[in-house]
């Protein structure tokens, strides 16, 4: 059994790099389109802001997902539960990040933790109240990014309406290395401690320790592991995210970015995990809608959405088929 948790917990350090490398769009999108930073530099500095995360704003959404989703009790003596999770999770991940489709990496880990959680004990071992939190928020915080992307666009162009373009793209480019970062401390702090969850529901089911606490090598480990992830990128989700949306100036960038960072760091703080991809491209629909609404390319917008929809049943279904089997095995 130690074999297994090592193992799994390697994996959850792997599926937390994949995580890395799919949201390192999300985090940086905006200022490579617009030309503020080259890539790689973009990487860099997504990279730092992405591992000082959870020492800035704490482990709320770490707790929510390790206790808040599944009860931790049906987990006990069972580490291929969780492997099966992550399995199921990344298979999912990767199979839209290869089509360069945006997708939560977040919502993939809650509906690997729920397939598994059906194969065992049905419905009873999940926690409605965590559940219906995570649901609801699915459809909030793309509605939250693009109405505060929408009006903060509204506010800034406003406020600069008697500035020379040129002039306005010059101070925004600078700005946008703030929002960049604080948007990156928000991927941090939400997504990074879904790992961070997951490993220490397995060591606190698994007897190797004795409270629901996050180890301090846990969140280092975590951190460093999606921050890793954030160097390697995802340049095809850069490219959806960043200009065939919708295409960016540099104010709008400063303006997506910031109104991604404020509903991230603000779900983190209330423990509630949400999903980083779902915040910035509905802040860049809001930003984009400002010009005309046909400044937006829907279709695409439609196809993302149905990526988000199937998410977690589609992670939920492969986690389960994967521990059918390794009940059937074992």
């Amino acid at each position: 059994m130690f074999v297994i948790i090592v193992i799994t917990i390697c994996v959850a350090l792997i599926y937390d790099f994949l995580n890395g490398m799919n949201d390192a769009g999300n985090s940086i999108a905006t200022i490579v389109t617009t030309g503020v930073l080259s890539q790689k530099v973009a990487v860099l500095w997504a990279a730092f802001f992405n591992f000082i995360a959870a020492f800035v704003f704490g482990v709320h959404v770490a707790n929510t997902v390790g206790k808040g989703i599944i009860m931790p009790e049906i987990i006990k003596d069972d580490p291929y539960f969780i492997l099966c999770t992550l399995i199921g999770a990344g298979l999912w991940v990767y199979f839209c990040g290869h089509n360069g489709l945006p997708n939560s990496v977040s919502h993939a880990l809650i509906g690997g933790l729920l397939g598994p959680a059906l194969i065992k004990a049905g419905g009873t071992a999940i926690i409605s109240s965590g559940l219906v939190k995570v649901l609801i928020f699915i459809v909030i915080s793309p509605i939250a990014g693009f109405f505060l992307g929408y009006f903060m666009m509204i506010i800034v162009l406003r406020i600069f309406r008697n500035k020379m373009p040129i002039k306005v793209d010059k101070y925004f480019r600078n700005l946008q290395l703030v929002s960049s970062a604080a948007f990156s401390l928000g991927h941090g702090t939400n997504d990074a401690q879904k790992t961070m969850g997951i490993i220490t529901v397995l060591l606190f089911s698994n007897g190797y320790i004795s409270t629901f606490e996050v180890p301090n090598w846990v969140i280092l480990a975590a951190c460093t592991s999606i921050a890793l992830g954030t160097l390697f990128g995802a340049w095809k989700i850069i490219k959806t995210l960043g200009s065939k949306l919708t295409h960016l100036r540099p104010i709008g960038g400063f303006c997506a970015e910031t109104a991604g960072a404020v509903t991230l760091i603000a779900t983190s703080i209330a423990g509630i995990p949400v999903s980083t991809t779902h915040t910035i491209t509905g802040a860049i629909m809001g930003v984009g809608t400002t010009k005309r609404a046909s400044a937006v390319k829907w279709g695409l917008a439609g196809n993302i959405v149905v990526a988000w929809i199937l998410t977690i049943p589609a992670s939920a279904v492969v986690s389960a088929l994967l521990y059918t089997i390794v009940l059937l095995i074992i």
